[in-house]
């Protein structure tokens, strides 16, 4: 999957992980069945499930386009112009150019060259460089964002919700800060290569300029100090310009060729070989390793480009590809200490779709008595991997780690490997049982309990009202849940 394939991917994503009515009617379970279709027309049952999942969705994105003027707005806003890097590096370049590398006074010190702020700046950055990279590697740590690419994410983010976010459909916010977040790796990558040629060219240019200037005015070259003397300045001037003039072959001046030039003494020498000996320095130090580190970061974002780092693992996804061979998602819901209605069944019902998708087949197991936890009817366990396994409470139930968390404890090792697992806390008994005075303060109590209580499994909770009418937000939190579920097991 490509950069474009995965943005398509995550502003159709947004579009169906919401209900029909926040979509302005833009977006349907119409267009969700036609664009499956498609793309199995355009692509076949047998592709992969990247090549599949990709083109459905440039092929819903195109379509969404078309309709919304919004997505439209913030998917041009989104996606990034390669000409900026090239605009940049000229900008760059003009301002090298236009910079006066020697001064106006046609005089140069040869201790302290106005080029010697910019070699200095370098070595700078690459040092910090350096140190980030130390850092990130004793930590073992996944590589992170840096600022200037955060910023630039928190940028293009703003610049989509440009218009009044009043205006923009829920769907569009949700994109925009789903895409700054997929793509701040690429981010990254781009920022720090746009920097690059940056300072490469801006080095050039003042290269450049410097020995424009000199072919209509003769710069002179000489040295003072309060503190050094010709012997110390020689040793220094040895380790600053010696590469460069065993490279280039240009002699430094011996001891006394340099008292013979400093300041008070003469008006210095010509300075031809001084900038030639400047030059090749900052050509050693700026431009060979900016341009490599241009062409590394270059190279990493061209691999990002071809193939998007996005993980299809995500309950959406993974919906589609089952969608591409007909495999209808199949949940299990195992009940504990608690008997849903036939409304929170119907509710259930309706969160899973949302989440899983149309077809998606939910079966609701007799419910487990308080206490048997220990005893599990083995027909209760599915016995190959299904699209999920919840176990269900009511959050009127006070938890009990002997027995809420022995129940999941217990589940959770019976599931055949690679099979999804969440816990689902039931709110709509609560919501009944006590007045409405005083009773989010008690919703809020009871949910931190139940999170207390989970917070040594590694879970967290999804709570959901089964007897409302917006399963919205629910269904945001089951996928984050199913989602994040491995990786906190893995730290667990």
């Amino acid at each position: 999957m490509n950069e474009s394939e995965a943005r398509s991917a995550l502003l159709v994503r947004a579009y169906e992980t919401v209900p029909p009515a926040q979509t302005g009617g833009h977006w349907s379970e119409d267009d969700r069945a036609w664009a499956t279709q498609a793309a199995l027309q355009s692509v076949g049952e047998h592709a992969g499930a990247a090549a599949f999942i990709g083109r459905r969705s440039q092929i819903a994105a195109e379509r969404l386009c078309a309709r919304d003027s919004g997505a439209k707005y913030v998917w041009r806003a989104m996606t990034w112009r390669p000409w900026i890097g090239w605009a940049l590096a000229l900008l760059a370049f003009a301002f090298g150019l236009a910079a006066d590398a020697v001064g106006p006074a046609r005089q140069i010190n040869v201790l302290a060259p106005p080029l010697l702020v910019l070699l200095v700046w370098n070595l700078v950055v690459y040092a910090v460089l350096l140190l980030r990279a130390v850092t990130r590697r004793a930590g073992a740590a996944a590589p992170h964002p840096g600022p200037l690419s955060q910023l630039l994410a928190r940028a293009a983010h703003a610049v989509a919700s440009e218009r009044r976010m009043e205006q923009l459909a829920p769907p569009l916010t949700a994109f925009a800060s789903d895409w700054a977040r997929a793509s701040a790796g690429l981010t990254a990558s781009r920022l720090a290569r746009i920097l690059h040629w940056a300072a490469a060219a801006f080095a050039g240019g003042a290269l450049f300029g410097m020995y424009l200037r000199g072919i209509a005015f003769e710069y002179r070259a000489g040295w003072g100090s309060t503190f050094l003397d010709a012997s110390a300045v020689h040793a220094l001037l040895s380790v600053v310009l010696g590469p460069a003039a065993a490279i280039s072959g240009i002699a430094l001046p011996d001891v006394a060729g340099l008292a013979a030039i400093r300041a008070g003494v003469s008006p210095g020498e010509n300075a031809a070989r001084w900038i030639h000996l400047y030059a090749v320095t900052l050509a050693l130090s700026v431009l060979l390793p900016r341009t490599l580190m241009a062409l590394r970061n270059y190279l990493a974002e061209r691999r990002m480009v071809n193939r998007f780092p996005l993980s299809l693992d995500e309950a959406y996804f993974q919906a589609i590809a089952r969608a591409q061979h007909g495999v209808a998602a199949e949940i299990r819901v195992l009940p504990y200490s608690f008997h849903p209605n036939q409304q929170a069944a119907l509710g259930l019902h309706t969160l899973m779709l949302q989440v899983f998708g149309p077809g998606s087949e939910v079966s609701v197991a007799p419910a487990v008595a308080f206490g048997a936890e220990d005893a599990l009817d083995a027909a209760l366990i599915p016995g190959a991997p299904v699209a999920l396994v919840a176990a269900l409470f009511s959050l009127t139930a006070t938890p009990e780690r002997e027995n809420h968390g022995a129940f999941i404890d217990a589940l959770a090792a019976r599931l055949p490997p690679a099979t999804p697992f969440a816990v689902l806390i039931d709110e709509a008994a609560f919501g009944q049982r006590f007045d409405q005075q005083g009773a989010t303060d008690r919703r809020l109590q009871r949910r931190a309990a139940w999170q207390r209580m989970l917070a040594a499994t590694g879970r967290v909770p999804v709570f959901v009202d089964l007897e409302g009418k917006d399963f919205t937000d629910a269904g945001r939190a089951l996928r984050a849940a199913i989602d994040t579920a491995p990786a906190r097991a893995a730290q667990g």
